[in-house]
Formats: C-alpha cells, structure tokens, sequence
C-alpha cells in the first residue's frame, strides 16, 4: 500500500483542524462576519478532509472477493462529501451576512482579523502545494478535489483580506457581510464543481480522448499483428483506469502468438496510463469487421491518433 496520499490527507486533517480552531477565536475578537465564515468553510474542510483520509486509505486497499474491481469508488463518495458539506456552510454564511446587512455590523477589530487571515492563507499555500504535487502522482481523486478545495480557501482568504483592508479605510463595516456573501457564492461554485467530479466517477462516464487516443496509438503501432477492434469500453474508478476490449487477429495466427501480442499491448496501455487495469478479449478476424484499423480509431476518436 502507498502510504504517501493517506499521510498527505492526515497531515491537512490536523493542520485544518488547527485553523479551524485560530479562525474561530480571532473570528470571535475581532467580530468580523468574513472571518467566522471562513472559520466555517474550515469546518467544512475538516469533514471533507476527515472523508478524504479515510476514502484514500480504503482506495488503497486491493480488491478482495466483496470488491473485486477494487474500493476506487470511495473517492468519488468522498467528493460528493465534501461537497455536500461546503454547500451547507455557504448557505450557513448567507444567513448570517444577510443578518448583518439587514440588522448591521459591531465594531470590527481590523488588525486581529487581518492575522486570521494571513495564517490560514500561509498555511493554505503550504499545504495545498504537496497535496497537488501527491495527487498529481498518485493520480488521486479525493486529494485531487482537496487539493482543489485549498486552492479555493487561499482566493477566499484573500477577498477577506481586501474586504477587511477596506473597512479600515472606508470605516464602512457593510464591505464585511457583503465579502462573506461573495464568499459563499464561491462556496457554491466549488460544490457544484465537486459534484460534478463525484458523478463522472460513480456513474462510469468514459475516459477523457486524450486517454482514448493514448489506447488507440497503441493499437495502430501493433498494425502488423492487429486486424480491428470492437467494444472498447473504458471508465474510471478513483485513481486506476479500467479498460475492456475486443480485438481482432489473423484467423491462421496461433493462439499462444495473438495472445502473447494481447500481453505486449496490456503492458504498453499500463505503461503509459499508469493504474491501468486492461482486459483484452482476443478473436479471430473472420471477415466480420468491414472497417479498417485506422478507419475504425478516427471514428472512435474524431480523427487520426495522435502518433506520440
């Protein structure tokens, strides 16, 4: 098992909780409705951080007889997760700035706020940084949306700031509510995007083309040995790639041959999409595919294969 992507996740749990705790109490000093609505996209982060820990660790368990394609789906639940929760905290903060603008603000403690902030986006930039560089090479989902989800607390730190900065100058405390409504827009805007990740995954939707194309260059460089193909069917579950196809030899080539070619593209297909998990059918070519190799892979992917 890699242990890199469940380190990585624990490591932003206890430094989100650890924010959490320093929003809240500056929040509460300083009475800046901006700031307490960031401590509570933090509350959100550590639901969505503690569903990311524990989907990447059950993602990178092996599949067993209850699972056999593996618990890569964990991640697209720890996504709709972290979604669910973030939209509960914008509408949360929409109540509270609305309160405020309707009711108006107290007295803001500009400098206590202003020190919130510029730890939690410190700390965002650092953490959010080895999250991305380990989802990138662990090709992870769930550290993929919270590496995402940081990127988005560092913008929002930074509208606080410009929102606190300008009550200081203007002595107009209504710049407050009105960037935690801004703030909780955004907060939407990244559920929905989260959202969006969750049902690709859990509803099988097929590999983006430029994974297609990958398979299909694969395919054409085996031209000599290889006659056409049908049902290739591709989809996504967390970090590894499924790919299931059918694919066509020579009737006069012997078994032991066609297949031992069907190995040698199951090992490019892995080599180049890493976390792949290819099943190949071999079948005789008995004059059934009409189309040629090349026509069949510009069908598939809207033109001729990339040839990397």
């Amino acid at each position: 098992m890699n242990d890199a992507p469940v380190r990585i996740a624990a490591i932003s749990l206890a430094i989100t909780a650890s924010l959490l705790i320093v929003k809240l109490v500056l929040g509460l000093i300083s009475n800046s409705i901006a700031v307490l609505s960031d401590a509570v996209d933090s509350g959100t982060d550590l639901v969505g951080g503690a569903a990311a820990l524990i989907s990447v660790r059950l993602a990178a368990q092996p599949a067993d007889r209850e699972h056999p394609f593996g618990h890569g789906k964990s991640e697209g639940i720890s996504a709709a997760v972290a979604a669910t929760v973030i939209a509960l905290g914008g509408g949360f903060v929409t109540f509270q700035a609305l309160r405020r603008l309707i009711e108006g603000s107290p007295d803001i403690d500009v400098g206590v706020g202003v020190i919130a902030v510029v730890i939690a986006a410190t700390a965002n930039v650092i953490v959010g940084f080895f999250m991305r560089r380990e989802a990138r090479r662990s090709d992870s989902m769930a550290l993929r949306a919270e590496a995402t989800h940081l990127t988005t607390n560092v913008v929002q730190a930074s509208a606080i700031l410009v929102g606190l900065l300008l009550v200081a100058i203007t002595d107009e405390k209504v710049f407050d509510p009105l960037v935690a409504l801004g703030l909780a827009v955004y907060m939407g805007y990244t559920a929905i995007g989260l959202i969006r990740i969750a049902v690709t995954d859990m509803m099988d939707v097929a590999l983006p083309l430029e994974d297609i194309r990958t398979i299909c260059d694969v395919l054409v460089a085996h031209r000599s040995e290889v006659r056409g193909f049908h049902r290739l069917r591709t989809r996504r579950s967390g970090s590894e790639r499924h790919v299931d196809m059918h694919i066509m030899f020579d009737a006069e080539m012997s078994v032991e041959r066609s297949h031992r070619v069907a190995d040698a593209i199951d090992h490019e297909i892995h080599t180049r999409l890493p976390g792949s998990i290819v099943l190949i059918h071999v079948e005789p070519d008995e004059g059934q595919e009409q189309q040629t190799l090349d026509e069949l892979v510009e069908e598939l992917t809207g033109g001729a294969p990339s040839g990397d």
